[in-house]
């Protein structure tokens, strides 16, 4: 990599996040949400109201109270928002393997979506564990 390529790629890290879309938890959330309704639509037409909608409404959740977070006013109601988009990741994640126990999923979109939820996982994990670092600052 030439000094431009790293010059603009440092640039790129140091963007300043303006809206709840540039947080890349909340990205890799929407992508979790994106796949999770694409899988789920070939779920048995008897899930339309149990299974998928709570699979759907879990993925969902996440990334609304990342967006909910990001738009509180004290970094003490961001962190209480994150955590709930934690709690809603971890439900999506148990109804993930239900699936996959009752044969609705194969090993390529089991794959798919463990993958992506531990990604979210760990970048939500990461928001909150810098959104903390505020909290102590101003106490």
């Amino acid at each position: 990599m030439n000094i431009q390529n790293s010059k603009l790629k440092n640039q790129d890290l140091r963007k300043k996040i303006k809206t709840f879309t540039d947080l890349k938890a909340w990205q890799e959330g929407h992508k979790l949400v994106v796949l999770v309704y694409k899988i789920t639509d070939s779920f048995p037409a008897k899930e339309t109201y149990s299974l998928v909608d709570q699979m759907r409404r879990a993925a969902t959740s996440v990334t609304s109270n990342i967006a909910e977070g990001f738009g509180s006013r004290t970094y003490k109601e961001k962190i209480r928002f994150y955590y709930l988009a934690q709690g809603s990741l971890t439900e999506l994640k148990n109804q993930i393997l239900i699936a996959k126990d009752i044969n609705y999923l194969d090993d390529q979109r089991l794959k798919e979506l463990v993958e992506q939820a531990n990604l979210a996982h760990q970048l939500l994990q990461g928001l909150i564990t810098k959104s903390k670092t505020f909290l102590i600052r101003k106490s």
